[in-house]
């Protein structure tokens, strides 16, 4: 199957011809024509590179009055200008003609760039017929907002636009899976080789990866929004993301690729944690969501080892286990695996850091607010419950079973509850039977469930009256920072664990086994308190 095949068989390294850098590229979405004048200066003091003026967004758009405004000298950036029919995305509605006389006037105004769709590019060709000035380079573009071919039908597609004499090729397609991604990355590489400059995206949260990962493989641009909300497609980045957490000017055919493989995965501040690490080493890496259904699938269509390393969240945590071709022996025994690193052979090898994170943050709570024997685990004969049967649930129960805790399992399905209670010899309980359950007081609780994560933000595992019988609570969730939970728990006298001291520590064993470098400890703790 061609998206198998697709990363595994293809090295940008081999392809990287002494290539200019992907450009990043702001679309300009105002309404007005000054504040679209204005979206090009914020664009340029963000670092952008090309803006793209959306001329199909403007109200009441006359381009003999509006394109000197919106194009006058001198530019802060180089302008792209595009004027969307509806019938590819756009807003568009009317007939070709005025649409056409608008993009020659914007050639004819100094725009560096012009886009026009495929559909109509041979007639667009036919009127210019030779008059396009020298300095403007003609963007011919395909908008698939249904799925993304095969790697056959989209090379087709790149000899089709090539055919109408454009000077950069633009196919955008959609993801229905991640791996649809792979199928652009062979075409960028196909068309690096060959010396024809392509854009290649793929859209939605599914093909987020393509819009980072484009100068791995080639691609002339990529496009970032002005501001969350200002987006000109799904899934569009911001060009403050993209420069300052994606580290997009430094990622080349040599960069290694790591990641978030979670569903759903776009909360996760993993990515400003890890980037962030990797600039502090020098390691010459990105670490990206990725949104995935179908892990086995995914691990092996992006099987070359530049994909080198993943963090692996809810729910995939268990199915990692399957999916590795070796595991440590104590992630075996939880049953879950959270970190996967993929050795110089291509074999992935699994490990699981969240129980030492979470064990070692809970440990740490009771200390400071409670007094304990330092020789021994705060831990030791308390009865521990905990919530959630999942991979996180696992690594809870085993970690603290581990210190000689009493543990105890709650779960919405019963038949999850028991089975994790039967490997650790431990009683089950479903949430229902958790509110009434106090057999002592000063129990410890961990919620390892995804109740209570933004932006579910009102909900709770267990209300505020069954919270008052524990002396110590730990969430997993770490957005919101303080969740309903802990807010109660802390209103009941409990000692509260934040999740992100959890997410701390185990994303610095995740760094360590990425890298073989040591932790920077103080720069992660900083990120996470004061960047996400």
């Amino acid at each position: 199957m061609a998206t198998a095949m697709s990363v595994s068989a293809v090295s940008p390294a081999a392809a990287a011809v002494a290539r200019p850098r992907t450009l990043v590229c702001v679309p300009a979405t105002a309404r007005a024509p000054r504040e679209m004048a204005a979206e090009l200066a914020a664009a340029a003091a963000l670092g952008a590179d090309i803006a793209e003026l959306r001329l199909d967004r403007l109200a009441g758009f006359a381009p003999r009055r509006d394109l000197p405004v919106i194009l006058a000298e001198p530019r802060p950036l180089p302008a792209l200008v595009t004027y969307r029919p509806k019938w590819e995305g756009g807003e568009y509605e009317g007939d070709d003609d005025p649409r056409f006389e608008a993009l020659m006037l914007a050639m004819e105004l100094g725009a560096e760039y012009v886009d026009i769709e495929l559909k109509v590019a041979d007639k667009f060709m036919r009127l210019l017929s030779g008059k396009k000035p020298e300095n403007c380079k003609l963007i011919v573009s395909s908008h698939n907002y249904e799925n993304t071919p095969s790697v056959e039908e989209l090379a087709h597609l790149v000899a089709q636009i090539q055919a109408t004499g454009a000077d950069i090729v633009k196919i955008a397609t959609t993801a229905t899976e991640i791996v649809d991604v792979a199928r652009m990355f062979q075409i960028l590489v196909q068309c690096q080789e060959k010396q024809v400059p392509i854009i290649g995206l793929v859209m939605n949260d599914r093909g987020f990866i393509s819009r980072v990962l484009c100068p791995k493989y080639g691609g002339y641009l990529t496009f970032g929004s002005l501001e969350k909300g200002k987006e000109s497609a799904a899934a569009q980045p911001t060009v403050a993301d993209l420069i300052n957490v994606y580290s997009i000017r430094q990622i080349g055919p040599d960069t290694k690729v790591f990641g978030i493989i979670g569903k759903p995965v776009g909360h996760s501040k993993s990515p400003i944690l890890h980037n962030e690490a990797f600039r502090s080493v020098g390691f010459n890496a990105v670490y990206v969501p990725f949104l995935v259904d179908d892990l086995a699938k995914f691990l092996n269509t992006y099987s070359s080892p530049d994909f080198a390393g993943f963090s692996c969240t809810i729910p995939h945590k268990e199915a990692a286990v399957r999916c590795c071709d070796e595991v440590d022996p104590i992630a075996r025994d939880i049953g879950a695996v959270n970190t996967m690193v993929r050795r110089s052979d291509g074999k992935l090898v699994g490990y699981n850091t969240d129980y030492v994170g979470a064990i070692s943050a809970i440990e740490d709570g009771i200390r400071a607010s409670q007094p304990t024997d330092p020789s021994t685990s705060p831990l030791a004969g308390r009865l521990f419950v905990v919530i959630g049967a999942g991979g996180a649930g696992k690594a809870l129960a085993y970690g603290a079973k581990e210190k000689g805790a009493r543990v105890v399992i709650a779960n919405r399905t019963f038949a999850r509850a028991q089975e994790l209670a039967n490997l650790i010899c431990g009683p089950a309980l479903t949430l229902a039977d958790l509110e009434n359950y106090h057999p002592e007081e000063g129990m410890i609780l961990a919620n390892t469930t995804a109740i209570g994560m933004h932006p579910n933000v009102n909900e709770t595992p267990l209300s505020k009256q069954a919270l008052k019988s524990y002396a110590v609570v730990f969430d997993a969730v770490y957005t919101p920072k303080e969740t309903r939970l802990l807010r109660e728990a802390a209103e009941c006298g409990a000692t509260v664990v934040s999740g992100l001291e959890m997410f701390i520590r185990q994303a610095m064993g995740q760094f360590e086994h990425f890298t073989g470098m040591p932790a920077p400890d103080r720069l992660m703790r900083d990120i996470v308190l004061t960047k996400t």
